[in-house]
């Protein structure tokens, strides 16, 4: 599983020493069931997974896909249509 950073608080900051990591729900190669809710400025579709965005070039708002995670980063991970479950 991959994991992001949340900073952390203590006297001297945020310094790497106080992070939390967290898992994120999704990592490369998971294969998922997804409605599109919005679209990114670029014209990507979005979908959230425990609040965790991912972005899926080519697919539209209200479309219910299945994807493949491709990528995954801090704060966003990217997918690719599989199959259109319209």
């Amino acid at each position: 599983m991959s994991f992001r950073k949340k900073p952390g608080s203590c006297a001297q900051g945020s310094y790497s020493h106080c992070r939390i990591l967290r898992k994120c729900p999704v990592e490369v190669g998971d294969e998922l069931d997804a409605n599109i809710t919005d679209i990114s400025p670029s014209g990507d579709g979005i979908t959230r997974i425990q609040g965790f965005t991912i972005s899926i070039p080519k697919a539209k708002p209200r479309q219910r896909l299945k994807i493949r995670i491709v990528h995954v980063g801090e704060k966003t991970a990217k997918g690719e249509i599989i199959k259109d479950s319209d």
